[in-house]
């Protein structure tokens, strides 16, 4: 039967702000309007949503969801089996839903574990958001995340290695650009992936119809990944005006992360975490905050994306992006926007979701509060108080009507 949502306040992910109500008839919005329904139609299931928030479903554009966000990841990764990071990956995406995050980009997964979490979800074992899924990660041999990543070199190693992830059925193709900050012995600084092995990489993802991304910290890295046609760069810590300018000139889009840095910094040594890891995190927050400032004021696009997994991110947490987005300037609708339209627009989901609006699919979270004038109620879980994937909940905490 098609449900009617009325009595609540609608923010579309378009910029609009109302009270209104809308129609969910076999998984999509079939009518959304401002106001109250002029007469109840019999056909349809009415649920008063008690003046409460309706957003459109959130997408997080950089998660991984096999680690739980522990002092080293590295270690938990090793010492999982294939079968027990599957079991972990589904417990973090049932956590992540809890969250209301509708829609995740997992940024590097091994050994077919995220595409076995697909398999699972859509045989109903499980219940995840939305996935799009990147496979394992590529990086030049001994780069950045070399013990969980596909190792290759050259345009043709390259090459062959996105094939081999696309074959896998991979959505996203995952380079690394530069060095990082939880690999030992990897300054994040340096360029590491070069101008033509990426663009080998990234010409067989978008020939399949599908993305790439890069994880690019340092300047050079940044630009390579941009030159070599990545549909977005993922941290960007040490962006500068430059990079800033060809983000433009060519419609890259930053996923930020800035919960993972953050993080890193706040927890610290006495958590547990590497001492080189965090020296490496320190050096870099305030430039990354800078240079994201920079980026935003320039009009770089955005996507949300928070690295949860990594120490101390974690997953559940999602929406602290937001409220650091905030924080570096960007206005709490505009907030808002770039973790729902914008990141459906990154990765080409946009047709579907993404926004509230008719002929959409039905991804919409339910919130107590307005988090127009406190972003920061969309940490508090117990907040989230219904979200729903093409039409069913998936999480319900008892909205009445």
């Amino acid at each position: 039967m098609p449900i009617i949502y009325d009595n609540c306040r609608i923010i579309d992910g378009n910029g609009g702000d109302f009270q209104g109500h809308f129609v969910v008839e076999c998984g999509v919005i079939s009518s959304i309007a401002k106001g109250f329904p002029t007469q109840a139609d019999a056909s349809l299931e009415r649920r008063d949503l008690g003046g409460r928030t309706v957003l459109p479903g959130l997408i997080d554009c950089h998660v991984h969801l096999r680690n739980d966000g522990v002092a080293d990841p590295r270690a938990q990764a090793a010492a999982d089996t294939d079968a027990v990071a599957v079991l972990r990956s589904a417990r973090n995406a049932r956590r992540t839903l809890e969250a209301g995050v509708t829609t995740i980009r997992d940024c590097g997964s091994r050994n077919g574990i995220d595409f076995a979490l697909r398999t699972a979800a859509a045989q109903g074992l499980c219940v995840t958001p939305r996935l799009v899924l990147s496979g394992v990660m590529i990086c030049m041999t001994g780069g950045h995340g070399w013990s969980l990543g596909l190792e290759a070199d050259g345009a043709d190693g390259l090459r062959r290695a996105a094939r081999g992830q696309l074959k896998a059925g991979a959505d996203n193709v995952k380079l690394v650009a530069s060095g990082g900050i939880l690999t030992p012995g990897s300054e994040i600084g340096a360029p590491q992936l070069g101008i033509a092995e990426m663009a080998a990489a990234v010409e067989e993802a978008h020939a399949a119809g599908k993305t790439s991304c890069a994880h690019a910290h340092g300047t050079t890295a940044i630009k390579n990944a941009i030159r070599a046609g990545v549909d977005s760069i993922e941290h960007g810590y040490l962006i500068d005006d430059e990079g800033i300018q060809m983000m433009l000139e060519r419609g890259t889009y930053l996923v930020a992360t800035s919960s993972a840095v953050r993080n890193v910094v706040r927890h610290g040594v006495a958590a547990g975490i590497r001492p080189e890891v965090v020296a490496k995190a320190e050096a870099a927050i305030e430039r990354h905050i800078d240079g994201f400032k920079r980026a935003y004021k320039a009009g770089v696009r955005m996507a949300m994306g928070t690295d949860s997994g990594v120490p101390f991110t974690d997953h559940g947490n999602n929406l602290d992006e937001l409220v650091y987005l905030v924080e570096m300037g960007v206005p709490p609708m505009e907030a808002i926007s770039i973790a729902t339209l914008n990141s459906a627009r990154l990765l080409r989901m946009d047709d579907r979701i993404g926004s509230l609006e008719a002929g959409k699919r039905a991804d919409f979270v339910v919130v107590d509060g307005d988090p127009l004038a406190d972003i920061s109620i969309l940490q508090d879980r117990s907040r989230i108080r219904l979200v729903v994937i093409d039409g069913d909940a998936v999480v319900d905490r008892s909205v009445a009507g």
